[in-house]
């Protein structure tokens, strides 16, 4: 670093399982660019602080992960037209003191879905467990996929109902009781956790009980660390194609690397450089 370097981050509460400065700081050397990236703990209560503070430190991009994507729309200048319809921002550009929000998820999750377990989502029926701000980038990024349905399932019956009819123009999109999640995974080819539940350190927990899935459907986990969860081991276990959350989470980082820079995301050592953090002696 020096004073020509360029400072970019990402904001959660929490934050220090984040992968993500790893990946950017290896992206940025492979495309010789003078950029460090940090990871920042912010809680709720500080949020609107810590936007000022990246706008004032005059930072060129943020990521947002979890819970702020959607409390953060409040604090930005301007959102673009896909962030705006999904209602969620993960990725922040600061065009001169201009903070426009975008939102990279759902674009990079259905990239790494169909080029790593399902080509073809066209007429598919697919459920979605979640629906916090990932679960709205992605429902909107398949609707566009033309799924047969979207059906989506949270604890809290009334967030699901909500996000379901915010994007029932796209899609057939509907919510279902959590009573019913069982009987919707048993007819779904394609089913995905969108929560945290089997992130680490909580390793052995489940969103959802892997042997309602069916036979050759595919399970879909957003999570990352670990790399196959305890929901993706049960899974093929029971004959499921899986796909975990590491394509997702390097898409989505390649995706915000190229609003920030113009430039292509050298994916490939992005997504090297992830792998390898997991290796023993980086845990």
């Amino acid at each position: 670093m020096d004073s020509h370097t360029v400072l970019y981050g990402v904001i959660g509460d929490p934050i220090r399982h984040s992968r993500s400065p790893v990946m950017l700081n290896r992206a940025f050397r492979a495309a010789g660019i003078n950029g460090a990236y940090a990871a920042f703990h912010v809680t709720p209560e500080r949020l609107g602080e810590a936007i000022r503070g990246i706008r004032a430190l005059g930072f060129r991009g943020l990521n947002v992960t979890i819970p702020h994507k959607i409390e953060v729309m409040a604090y930005v200048d301007e959102i673009d037209e896909g962030a705006r319809a999904i209602g969620a921002v993960n990725t922040i550009v600061n065009d001169d003191g201009k903070l426009v929000g975008y939102n990279t998820d759902g674009i990079g999750y259905v990239r790494s879905l169909k080029e790593e377990a399902e080509p073809e989502l066209r007429g598919k029926k697919i459920v979605v467990v979640g629906t916090g701000g990932a679960a709205r980038g992605i429902v909107w990024a398949l609707a566009r996929e033309k799924p047969a349905s979207i059906a989506l399932a949270n604890r809290t019956a009334e967030r699901a109902q909500a996000l379901a009819e915010s994007f029932s123009a796209e899609a057939q999109v509907s919510a279902i009781a959590w009573d019913a999640l069982s009987e919707a995974c048993a007819e779904a080819d394609v089913v995905i956790n969108t929560t945290s539940v089997g992130m680490s350190p909580d390793v052995e927990a489940v969103p959802v009980d892997p042997s309602w899935l069916r036979p050759g459907a595919v399970a879909s986990d957003l999570i990352y660390n670990p790399l196959t969860t305890a929901f993706l081991r049960g899974a093929a276990e029971r004959g499921c194609r899986i796909h975990g959350g590491l394509g997702m989470f390097v898409y989505q980082g390649a995706y915000a690397f190229e609003y920030w820079t113009g430039r292509p995301a050298p994916t490939d050592a992005m997504r090297e450089a992830v792998l390898a953090s997991f290796e023993p002696q980086h845990i």
